[in-house]
């Protein structure tokens, strides 16, 4: 029989028992140890989840030498700490988005990630959610054509959500919250190499950062686009997304249960319906799953990538870069002045 490997998580946060229960629902992993700084917390998770082993400080789940990978979900300013204690460790690691918060973090993480001998992975979870899974399948398909602009955001309201680290200067929205939206982009569209951006700061006044950026950028292929993250805005939490091509459009987002496609036509050249013109986009309703924290998705592929030797697809570098994109995105909304990026990691 094929040995579990023994998953430590490091936090027992909200976000952290999406985690702890992909881990309960593999059946090649063992949630073996479980670790906070609030112990009421820690051991409510562990009564939640049958977790018979507990810390609350983190370096005792890595001096555990049953413990085989841990999946760090702590506030963003712990990251880079834990992750480099974790593969000197000798441990597998999966970290939360975003990787760290300032580019000299990231780079001393990639550097402890190439020296591993252990696999690193960056939580980028736009990744795994059904329906940009979809419609990165259509668009590599070249079901709409070429693309031409990609258009991205997280609009979400923080003035409910009682987090303290959030109010870090360092942790502006477009970085903490607003990479899910950056990495999507990247993701579907390549690195972008120039971003301007526009800010302003009227939902979240106790907040040290702004809380509405739009962010125009140039990609690859002469493709542009738009990453719009709003962190108080009145609405219901999304990321709508919307891919444009020559041959059609994909509209789709990480909550509802459907993606809509239009296209000039269908098979060869043909339209649907003969009485309407060959330019008409037909709208087609694609079916999704709803996961728009697709923690199991993401787990499965970490541990792939650990029994199979793999290589990991979100490494430190991919985490970094979308790290970098983000930070050139605020840096252009403070000065007024388009921002070139290079990843020179």
């Amino acid at each position: 029989m094929k040995k579990k490997l023994k998953i430590g998580v490091i936090s027992c946060s909200i976000m952290a028992q999406v985690h702890m229960q992909a881990v309960m629902d593999n059946p090649n992993t063992e949630l073996a140890m479980l670790c906070d700084l609030n112990e009421t917390l820690l051991h409510e998770a562990a009564d939640k989840f049958g977790v018979e082993k507990t810390a609350v400080d983190y370096r005792d789940v890595l001096n555990d030498p049953e413990i085989d990978a841990v999946i760090i979900v702590t506030p963003d300013q712990t990251h880079k700490e834990i992750t480099l204690a974790a593969l000197a460790a000798k441990k597998h690691v999966l970290c939360e988005k975003p990787m760290a918060l300032k580019l000299d973090e990231c780079s001393e993480m990639i550097a402890a990630a190439k020296a591993a001998e252990t696999k690193m992975m960056v939580g980028q979870i736009c990744r795994y959610t059904p329906g940009f899974v979809e419609a990165k399948k259509l668009i590599d398909r070249g079901e709409i054509g070429e693309l031409f602009f990609v258009e991205t955001e997280y609009a979400h309201d923080y003035s409910k959500i009682d987090l303290p680290w959030r109010l870090d200067p360092l942790r502006h929205g477009f970085l903490g919250g607003g990479c899910h939206a950056v990495d999507l982009a990247r993701w579907i569209a390549g690195d972008p190499t120039e971003v301007f951006a526009y800010a302003n700061h009227k939902m979240l006044p106790n907040y040290p950062t702004d809380d509405c950026t739009i962010a125009i950028m140039k990609f690859p292929n002469n493709v542009i686009g738009k990453v719009f993250v709003s962190t108080g805005c009145k609405r219901n939490y999304t990321m709508r997304s919307v891919f444009y091509g020559t041959k059609g459009t994909i509209i789709t987002d990480n909550t509802s249960n459907h993606m809509t496609v239009f296209k000039d036509g269908v098979g060869n050249g043909e339209t649907l319906f003969a009485d309407l013109p060959q330019s008409h986009a037909i709208p087609i309703e694609y079916l999704v799953t709803v996961n728009n924290h697709n923690a199991a998705g993401e787990l499965d592929e970490f541990v792939d990538c650990i029994v199979n030797d793999k290589p990991i697809h979100t490494t430190a570098i991919e985490g970094a870069k979308t790290v970098k994109a983000s930070l050139a995105a605020v840096e252009s909304s403070k000065t007024g002045m388009p921002v070139k990026i290079e990843y020179d990691f």
